[in-house]
């Protein structure tokens, strides 16, 4: 442990020394520097003084920075983050992978900026959904920027269903509709139906039915979903929520193709409720016992004052 510490600070003594200017050496090395730094920052680590590490990440990221080479100092800041990270300090470690990910898209690295994004996304998501649901949906843009729709739109799913389950159900119909054009620019259609589905669940919890009704309507020009699995589902659904036919909407939401839906749209399927509460279609039986029973209070009224 000892002789690491050492090694490390030897390494921080050999980068100073580049940096330093003299009468005969007018300009830092700083390419030499960030290269003793790194190796200062590993032995640090290997030393388990991770935050003598991170400082010491930041200084080669500093050099990188000085030296014009933005890939590797934003290498440096990640790896500063990571030191952050399991050192527990995980919104500290976000700042420094975000500030990586601007130097990645400077550099003209974009898909290596909106890779740093995603995993900052999942770093935060146990402690903070709305830093998580912006740091997806600036991973998508940078994705959508470069014209890789397929990587942009698997950023703005974690996005949506992020957004579901802080329950802001009016941002999540943006961000499932802006999922939906993408799916159908790639053609990928089955996918757009199962979007179109996921729509009509956050819609109905809006109590917005019209909007949910339009979602499905929209969906008839995209090839093969008329007469599909999911449209006919989606228009029981609809049905049985517009006449307030709490079994019909138990029945579809309960059936295999809302069950096995992404986590956060199964939990809108099943606990999705009609207007007021809604009503139960009686059982043949009961509504027999029911008439008997009227049929007979009818009788009693009719003869109740006498045959006079």
């Amino acid at each position: 442990m000892a002789a690491k510490i050492n090694e490390a600070h030897d390494h921080i003594a050999k980068a100073e020394k580049y940096l330093r200017t003299s009468f005969m050496k007018w300009k830092p090395d700083y390419d030499s520097a960030a290269s003793e730094y790194a190796k200062a920052a590993v032995a640090f680590k290997n030393a388990k003084m991770l935050e003598d590490a991170k400082e010491a990440y930041l200084q080669e990221a500093e050099a990188h920075t000085n030296n014009k080479t933005l890939f590797h100092a934003a290498k440096a800041l990640e790896a500063a983050g990571m030191m952050l990270k399991d050192m527990q300090r995980i919104p500290e470690a976000i700042q420094y992978i975000e500030r990586a990910s601007m130097m990645y898209v400077e550099n003209g690295t974009p898909d290596t900026a909106a890779l740093a994004l995603d995993r900052a996304g999942k770093l935060i998501e146990s402690q903070d959904l709305a830093k998580a649901v912006d740091l997806y949906q600036k991973a998508a843009s940078v994705f959508e920027n470069e014209d890789r729709l397929r990587q942009a739109v698997e950023m703005l799913g974690k996005s949506s269903r992020l957004l579901v389950r802080q329950h802001k159900l009016d941002e999540a119909a943006v961000s499932i509709q802006k999922e939906k054009n993408m799916y159908k620019e790639i053609e990928n259609y089955p996918t757009c139906f199962k979007k179109t589905s996921a729509q009509v669940l956050v819609h109905l919890h809006r109590n917005d039915f019209v909007a949910a009704d339009k979602c499905v309507r929209e969906s008839y020009s995209l090839p093969g979903f008329s007469g599909s699995e999911d449209c006919i589902a989606l228009e029981q659904l609809l049905q049985g929520y517009d006449e307030q036919d709490e079994d019909q909407v138990h029945r579809v939401c309960n059936s295999p193709l809302f069950k096995y839906m992404d986590n956060d749209y199964a939990k809108l399927s099943v606990s999705l409720r009609v207007p007021g509460g809604g009503k139960k279609k009686k059982a043949p039986a009961a509504d027999a016992a029911e008439g008997g029973a009227g049929a007979g209070e009818a009788d009693e009224d009719e003869y109740a004052g006498g045959l006079c």
